[in-house]
C-alpha cells in the first residue's frame, strides 16, 4: 500500500517546513523540486497525485504548468500558491484546469490547513495502490463545464451515485453531453482504474448489437474465424455505458435486462455461463413515457435502470454557461490549429447566448471549430458565425429583412428572430405570430434540420 503523493514547486528558497510538516501528518509523501525541468521530469513519471506550485503570482507559466498536466492526461490535482493575485487570475487559473488557488504572503501552519483542507474536504486522506493516472481515451473530454444552478444538480448527482454500484440512467436531448455524465461517474467511483466500455446502440445493426454485446465463439457463425470478447466481458470490473439504449430491439432489450439481474452471460455459439461485474449506466434522448407508452422500451428493462435518473438540461435551459463553454472550446480547438490567441468579441458572445442551440453543446463546439478554421483575426467577430446564428445580432422590436431574401429564409428570419425577442417563449411567439404553438414547432424542425 502506498500513502499519496504530493509534488511542491517552489524556486525562491522559502522556507516549506510548515507545508510539508502538515502534510506528512496526514500521510502525504513531499518531493520538492526548484527547477522547471526537474518539475517536468517528475510529471512525466506519473507518480504524483497533486502538485503544490508555490509562486509569486499567477502568470503564463503557471498557465503552462496547468496545460503541461492537462495535455499529458495526467490525474495529478493542481493547486497554486501566489503570494499576490486577484479574483482574475484565479478565474483564469481554474479555466486553464488549477484545481485552486490560494493566494498568501507567506507558507503558514494556517495556509498548510487550508491547503489539506482544499485536497481532502472533510475526509481522510485514502490510500491507492498504484500510480493515479487516467488513460487518455477515458479522461479526454470528461470535463462538465459551467457554473449554472442545473449543471450544479448534475454534479451533485454524480458525486451522490459514483460510489454506488446501482444501474444509472441519463436522460437528455442529443449533444447535451450525457457520455460525459458516464464518465465521470466512472472516474469518481471505486472502479475509476478499470475498463469504460461505450456502446452505441444507435449505430449498430440489429443484427450485430448483440455480438458487440456478448461476443461469439470461434465458428459460431461465417466468418467467426477466432473468439471474440463483447463489451460485457471486457467492462469487467469496471463500467458499461449504453449510449441511446432505446434504439435496441425488444427482443436484445430482454437478453440484456437477463445479463444484468444475473451478472452473466453466454457468448454467441457457447454454452459456458461467462459470470462478469459490470456496472451498467444507459442514456437516451427519448421521452421515456412515450417510449414505454407506445411499447419501444421495455418497462422491465426501464426500471431496472432508473432506480436513479440523471437529467443532463440543454444548452437553452443554461445560457449562462455559453460564455464558459465558448471558452473552453476555443482553448482545445485552438490549441490543434495553433491559434490559442483567438477570443470572441462581446458582441459574437451575446448572439451566442440568445440563439436556441437544438444541437446542444455539440452545435456550439462546431460552432466555436468552424469560426477558430474560418477567422484569421484574432477577435471573432459575428461576420464569422454561420448565418443561422449571426442574425440574432439584430434582435429588437422590429425585423429587417433584405432585398432578394428567399422566402425560406424571409421566414426563418422572422420566426427566429420573433422568438429571441420574446426569451425563446414558444408559446408568445406563436401568439404574436398568429400561429399554433404546433406550427411554431414543426416550423423550427424545418429550419434546423
Amino acid at each position: 500500500m502506498m500513502a499519496l503523493k504530493a509534488l511542491l514547486f517552489t524556486v525562491n528558497g522559502e522556507a516549506t517546513a510548515p507545508l510539508t510538516q502538515a502534510l506528512g501528518r496526514k500521510g502525504f509523501s513531499v518531493v520538492e523540486v526548484r527547477t522547471s525541468d526537474r518539475l517536468r521530469e517528475e510529471l512525466r513519471a506519473g507518480l504524483y497525485d497533486v502538485l503544490l506550485h508555490r509562486c509569486a503570482s499567477v502568470s503564463e507559466e503557471q498557465l503552462e504548468i496547468v496545460s503541461f498536466i492537462r495535455d499529458q492526461n495526467l490525474a495529478t490535482r493542481v493547486l497554486l500558491l501566489p503570494k499576490t493575485g486577484s479574483v482574475q487570475d484565479a478565474v483564469n487559473a481554474v479555466k486553464a484546469g488549477a484545481g485552486d488557488v490560494l493566494v498568501s504572503q507567506k507558507l503558514t501552519d494556517h495556509l498548510a490547513e487550508t491547503v489539506l483542507q482544499s485536497i481532502l474536504g472533510d475526509r481522510e486522506m485514502p490510500v491507492r495502490k498504484e500510480p493515479k493516472i487516467n488513460p487518455p481515451s477515458l479522461s479526454a473530454g470528461a470535463h462538465l463545464i459551467g457554473q449554472s444552478p442545473a449543471i450544479d444538480e448534475v454534479r451533485t448527482a454524480i458525486d451522490l451515485v459514483a460510489p454506488s454500484q446501482t444501474p444509472i440512467l441519463i436522460t437528455g436531448e442529443s449533444g447535451t453531453g450525457k457520455e460525459v455524465v458516464a464518465r465521470l461517474i466512472h472516474l469518481r467511483s471505486g472502479r475509476a482504474d478499470k475498463p469504460f466500455i461505450a456502446l452505441n446502440c444507435a449505430a449498430l445493426p440489429k443484427d450485430v448489437i448483440e455480438n458487440e454485446l456478448f461476443g461469439h465463439e470461434k465458428g459460431a457463425f461465417t466468418g467467426a474465424l477466432d473468439k471474440k470478447a463483447g463489451a460485457f466481458e471486457l467492462a469487467n470490473r469496471g463500467t458499461l455505458f449504453f449510449d441511446e439504449i432505446a434504439e435496441m430491439s425488444h427482443e436484445t432489450q430482454a437478453k440484456l435486462l437477463r445479463a444484468i439481474e444475473t451478472k452473466s452471460f453466454r457468448r454467441l455459439g457457447g454454452n459456458e455461463e461467462i459470470h462478469v461485474d459490470a456496472r451498467t449506466i444507459a442514456a437516451t434522448n427519448k421521452k421515456m413515457t412515450e417510449a414505454l407508452t407506445s411499447g419501444e422500451f421495455r418497462e422491465d428493462l426501464y426500471y431496472r435502470f432508473s432506480v436513479i435518473e440523471i437529467y443532463m438540461p440543454p444548452l437553452r435551459e443554461r445560457r449562462d454557461d455559453i460564455p464558459l463553454l465558448t471558452d473552453h472550446f476555443l482553448g482545445t480547438v485552438g490549441r490543434q490549429y495553433g491559434r490559442a490567441l483567438q477570443k470572441f468579441s462581446a458582441e459574437s458572445i451575446e448572439i451566442l447566448k440568445v440563439y436556441d442551440w437544438p444541437g446542444n453543446v455539440r452545435e456550439l463546439r462546431n460552432v466555436v471549430e468552424r469560426a477558430v478554421v474560418t477567422c484569421r483575426e484574432k477577435v471573432i467577430m459575428p461576420k464569422s458565425l454561420p448565418d443561422r446564428i449571426s442574425m440574432f445580432q439584430h434582435v429588437g422590436t422590429t425585423v429587417n429583412l433584405p432585398v432578394g431574401i428567399s422566402a425560406r429564409d424571409a421566414e426563418r428570419r422572422f420566426i427566429m428572430q420573433t422568438l429571441a425577442a420574446v426569451g425563446h417563449n414558444k408559446t408568445k411567439a406563436a401568439q404574436l405570430l398568429g400561429l399554433s404553438r404546433k406550427t411554431i414547432h414543426n416550423k423550427l424542425r424545418e429550419i434546423t434540420d
